[in-house]
């Protein structure tokens, strides 16, 4: 099968379009067609080295796919070949065929498209478990998210006006990305690059009672104005550390406001957990994307021979929302 190979680590010049070995599924397993998946930032950290796939998975790069079943492995029951779907794989995601257990698969709704599909495993799961399952975000409160114009903000901001229409959106983003940020539907756009301190702003916007939660990939740079902007028992969900992994925290703040940091990954929880994350996202984010009331968005869709043009878009952060990579 055609899939996307890697000649070591590094940057964007290792990664070839070559032939690879067509997967098998195993027990709980199903083998999907695909038809297109989606660049991730943690596709590009893997394949500068520094984030191997969990035990058993594939090699090959890819947390997302969107296709068609093509085989069912032993003791899968509820799909049929030729069923649309999309699904959270551990990787594999940049080849024709991967595999991808059952209880993560989703029914594409007849109103998605396979690209619009691609986008939607990694970002808006990510998002959802974070933001709502994990931070609690309920309708009424304020959310800070950060990175505006990425795949998970966007994801992020789509669900929170779906599923939370009267909460708050304070978003980070950088000049370029403000304008589209806001038609988006945030209501406080921060310039990071003037305002790396965003705490007063904050403040002032929220009459000083703080925001419920904050979704954060920055990681050090960010702990004390993060902290800083949380309200009583608000909650910060670390979900990277772009700027580095340590930094000073102040206990005593914490402790006296009641507040929770979080850390979060959804590649390596164990695969019943993500089945479990995977139904309650089809119980209350689907029927969004099949009414579409969320249309995922895409900057540009590459096929898969490009995927060195795609991944070097993402580095230079020319995008807003996802950058697909279609396979057939």
């Amino acid at each position: 099968m055609k899939a996307v190979l890697m000649e070591g680590f590094g940057g964007i010049e290792v990664l070839k379009c070559g032939e690879a070995e067509k997967p098998v599924p195993k027990e709980n397993e199903v083998l999907v067609r695909v038809h297109a998946t989606s660049i991730n930032r943690p596709d590009l950290v893997q394949r500068e080295g520094k984030y191997p796939p969990p035990p058993g998975d594939s090699e090959i790069l890819g947390l997302e796919v969107a296709g068609t079943v093509e085989a069912l492995g032993p003791g899968v029951t509820g799909w049929q070949v030729g069923d649309r779907v999309m699904s959270l794989v551990g990787g594999g995601g940049y080849a024709e065929y991967a595999v991808a257990y059952a209880n993560h698969l989703m029914r594409i709704p007849e109103s998605m498209s396979f690209e619009e599909a691609a986008c939607v495993c990694e970002s808006y799961i990510t998002a959802f478990l974070n933001v709502f399952m994990i931070g609690g975000l309920q309708d009424g409160q304020t959310a800070i998210l950060h990175g505006g114009g990425g795949g998970v903000n966007t994801a992020a901001i789509q669900l929170c006006k779906a599923l939370t229409p009267n909460a708050k959106l304070i978003v980070t983003a950088s000049p370029e990305k403000m304008d589209r940020v806001k038609a988006l539907g945030a209501d406080l756009v921060i310039n990071f690059k003037e305002t790396p301190d965003f705490s007063e702003v904050v403040k002032e916007f929220t009459n000083k009672k703080g925001v419920d939660v904050i979704l954060d990939h920055v990681g050090a740079k960010y702990l004390a104005p993060n902290m800083n902007s949380l309200g009583y028992k608000g909650k910060l969900v670390s979900i990277g550390v772009i700027s580095g992994i340590k930094a000073e925290l102040n206990l005593a703040l914490m402790m006296v406001k009641r507040q929770s940091i979080i850390g979060s990954v959804l590649r390596s929880r164990p695969v019943s957990e993500k089945g479990e994350i995977v139904a309650e996202f089809v119980r209350r984010a689907i029927p969004k994307f099949a009414d579409r009331s969320i249309v995922p968005i895409i900057e540009k869709v590459f096929p898969i021979e490009e995927v060195a043009a795609a991944h070097g878009m993402m580095e230079a952060d020319k995008h807003f929302g996802k950058i697909v990579l279609k396979t057939a």
